[in-house]
């Protein structure tokens, strides 16, 4: 799942050098299958010291908010439904509209535009 998932980003989003790509010490991510695909694309793998959340609080932040304005406010009937609803506020809302403090009020996907311009 994890390497598809970063198969698909890197369809819509061109790696610059120096990129990281962050996560917890799950097996998942630690699996040759990802370390080889971020070395193909010369993506730095980073992982977080055992036990320590906070060096990611920027994916715990988004699973928190995830969770307090959509997943607990319904409950779904399949599977289907709760993947078609997550994937539309997460595509639709979330990195469109929803603006972000941390990120001097744009949205994600305002912000990563702008960046790619300055980067450009």
């Amino acid at each position: 799942m994890v390497v598809r998932a970063i198969k698909q980003s890197l369809l819509y989003r061109i790696p610059v050098g120096g990129m990281i790509f962050h996560s917890d010490r799950g097996s998942q991510y630690a699996s040759v299958a990802v370390r080889n695909i971020l070395n193909q694309n010369k993506i730095i793998q980073s992982i977080n010291r055992k036990g320590n959340c906070y060096y990611n609080t920027a994916a715990e932040s988004f699973f928190h908010t995830l969770k307090v304005e959509l997943i607990y406010t319904r409950n779904y009937l399949s599977r289907e439904e709760a993947r078609t609803e997550i994937f539309e506020y997460i595509e639709i809302f979330y990195n469109r509209q929803r603006r972000r403090s941390t990120i001097n009020y744009y949205t994600p996907v305002e912000f990563e535009e702008r960046n790619i311009k300055l980067v450009a």
